[in-house]
């Protein structure tokens, strides 16, 4: 049974700006994660993954935070897209060739993967190449 398109936006601005869902999930007295953490991966994280499944290790990468606020994420139409330049450490010595990218919980070790995908095409990270998604560039479907 699917969502409704009314849901799918009220859930997709609950994970990716923080605000509440009346009667649902509107509980303030709670510590909510202020940012989300994008992080690379050498092949898909799984349904059952951690942020730390098939992870990148290029010299000098680390996952980026984007806050979950309107500044971090636009979302519409069931949809969240990156509202800003997201940038990754530019790759130093050894490199890794990606494949896709994951939405999770923390900024190390093994947070929960809330949304994870395939890059449109595999991208080969070697010396001075610095992985980008520009504003936009980023989708995440909820559907």
């Amino acid at each position: 049974m699917p969502k409704s398109t009314t849901f799918s936006n009220d859930l997709a601005a609950l994970i990716f700006n923080a605000t509440a869902i009346a009667n649902m999930a509107d509980n303030a007295a709670g510590s909510p994660l202020t940012n989300l953490y994008l992080s690379l991966h050498t092949a898909s994280p799984g349904i059952g993954g951690a942020q730390t499944t098939n992870e990148t290790s290029y010299t000098n990468y680390a996952r980026i935070a984007v806050a979950r606020t309107v500044g971090g994420w636009t979302v519409a139409s069931g949809a969240a897209q990156n509202a800003a330049l997201a940038q990754f450490p530019q790759c130093g010595a050894s490199g890794a060739t990606l494949t896709h990218v994951a939405v999770g919980t923390a900024a190390s070790g093994a947070g929960k993967v809330l949304y994870a995908g395939a890059l449109n095409a595999s991208l080969a990270v070697s010396n001075l190449i610095q992985p980008q998604f520009s504003a936009g560039a980023l989708t995440v479907t909820e559907s």
